[in-house]
C-alpha cells in the first residue's frame, strides 16, 4: 500500500470527533512497529519498517527508523505529531538504566511533545497479553528474553537480557540447535544414546556420515542455520527421546528465568500472567508444558497466556498510561479494532 493510495482513517476524515491520540512503538532488531489509536481504543493508524535496535543501527540508525514509521503513521491518521497526547516504546536494545538518556536524546529528535514511556521491549508483551497489564513475559524465538511488571506497575523484574550460556539464558533457537548438535556429538563419541537427530542433521547439512558431520562442524566447512530449528522440532514431532530431552532442558531454562523474575517482584502467592512470546512456543508443546511445570513449583497462580495480539498494541497501552488514562476498559477494543484496522491495511 503507498502513501498515494493509502486509506484515510476515521479520524483523518473526522478530525473534530476525537481529541486525544495515543501512540505506541515497537523497536525490534528486524522490524519496527508503530500504532496510533485514539481515546477510546479505536485503531486509526499503523506503520512498519525495518530494525531500529541502536545495537545494530546505532542511535542515528533508531531516530531515523522511527521517524520513517511515525510519518507512515500520522500520514495515515492526518494528524501531526504534537497532537499525541501519550507514548509507549518499547525497545530492543534497551537493556540498563545506564542506556536510558541516550535513548531518550534520540526519540526527542521525533518531535514528539507527550508523557512518554520506554521500556525493553520484552514488557511490551506483558501490557499486550495480559488482561491485567502487569506480570511476567517470557519471550523465546532466535533469542530468549524475560522481563517482569509489578502489580502498581511501579517495579520490573529482569534476567539480564541477551547474555547467553553464561547468564543462564539458554533457550532461544540457536541454543536449542547447540543443544541438539551436543547430543549428536554424545552419539559420536559413544557418551549418549542414537538419536534420530542425527541423520537429520546429516542429510540437512550435506555431510557424508556422521565423522564427516562432526569434523565438517569443527573446521567450520558446515554451519547452523535458523532452518535446522524447524527441523528440530520434526524430530521431536516424531518421538525421539533424545530431542524432547532437549526440550524439557529449554522448557526448564525458560522457566527458571520466569521463577527468578516472579521471585524479584516477590510474585510467589499472587494470580498473574506469564505471557509467552516467540515462535518457538508453536513448535512443540512439550516446551511451554515443562515451563509450566518449572513456574509452578514456586507460583502455582500463574497463567501461561500465549499472546497473539502485536506487541505494539502494549505500547499503545503504555502511552496511554503514560498521559494518565486508565487503559483497562479499553484494552479489548484496542485489540479487535487493531486486528480489523490492520487486515483492511493488507487489503489494501
Amino acid at each position: 500500500m503507498t502513501s498515494s493510495t493509502r486509506r484515510k482513517s476515521p479520524a483523518a476524515r473526522h478530525p473534530s470527533r476525537v481529541s486525544r491520540y495515543f501512540l505506541g512503538v515497537d523497536v525490534g532488531g528486524t522490524k519496527t512497529h508503530v500504532l496510533i489509536a485514539d481515546e477510546t481504543g479505536q485503531a486509526v493508524g499503523f506503520g512498519k519498517g525495518g530494525c531500529g535496535s541502536h545495537e545494530m543501527m546505532g542511535y542515528d540508525g533508531l531516530t531515523a527508523t522511527v521517524q520513517s514509521v511515525l510519518s507512515q503513521a500520522l500520514e495515515m491518521t492526518g494528524i501531526r505529531a504534537d497532537q499525541i497526547s501519550g507514548v509507549g516504546m518499547g525497545i530492543a536494545g534497551y537493556d540498563w538504566p545506564s542506556q536510558k538518556q541516550e535513548h531518550l536524546d534520540a526519540i526527542a529528535l521525533l518531535g514528539l511533545r507527550a508523557p512518554l514511556k520506554i521500556v525493553n521491549d520484552a514488557v511490551l508483551g506483558i501490557a499486550a497479553g495480559s488482561a491485567e497489564g502487569w506480570g511476567i513475559s517470557v519471550v523465546s524465538g532466535t533469542g530468549c528474553n524475560c522481563r517482569g511488571l509489578s502489580k502498581d506497575h511501579q517495579c520490573e523484574g529482569r534476567v539480564v537480557g541477551g547474555g547467553g550460556y553464561w547468564s543462564g539464558e539458554a533457550a532461544g533457537g540457536f541454543d536449542i540447535i547447540y543443544r541438539a548438535m551436543r547430543a549428536v556429538t554424545f552419539e559420536w563419541v559413544k557418551r549418549g544414546p542414537a538419536t534420530t537427530l542425527t541423520p537429520a542433521f546429516i542429510q540437512h547439512l550435506g555431510a557424508k556420515d556422521l565423522d564427516d558431520l562432526i569434523e565438517g562442524i569443527y573446521l567450520m566447512r558446515y554451519g547452523f542455520d535458523p532452518s535446522m530449528v524447524l527441523l528440530f522440532f520434526q524430530v521431536a514431532a516424531q518421538g525421539d527421546p533424545v530431542a524432547l530431552d532437549v526440550l524439557r532442558w529449554a522448557g526448564e531454562e525458560l522457566g527458571g528465568m520466569a521463577v527468578g523474575v516472579a521471585n524479584q517482584l516477590e510474585l510467589q502467592n499472587e494470580t498473574f500472567d506469564v505471557v509467552l512470546i516467540g515462535s518457538l512456543f508453536d513448535g512443540h508443546p512439550l516446551l511451554q508444558e515443562v515451563l509450566g511445570e518449572t513456574i509452578h513449583k514456586v507460583a502455582p497462580g500463574a497463567r501461561l497466556v500465549r499472546l497473539n495480539v502485536p506487541p505494539v498494541v502494549g505500547g499503545v497501552l503504555l502511552g496511554m498510561e503514560a498521559a494518565g488514562v486508565d487503559f483497562h476498559d479499553k484494552r479489548e477494543r484496542l485489540i479487535q479494532s487493531t486486528a480489523k484496522f490492520l487486515n483492511n491495511c493488507e487489503k489494501e
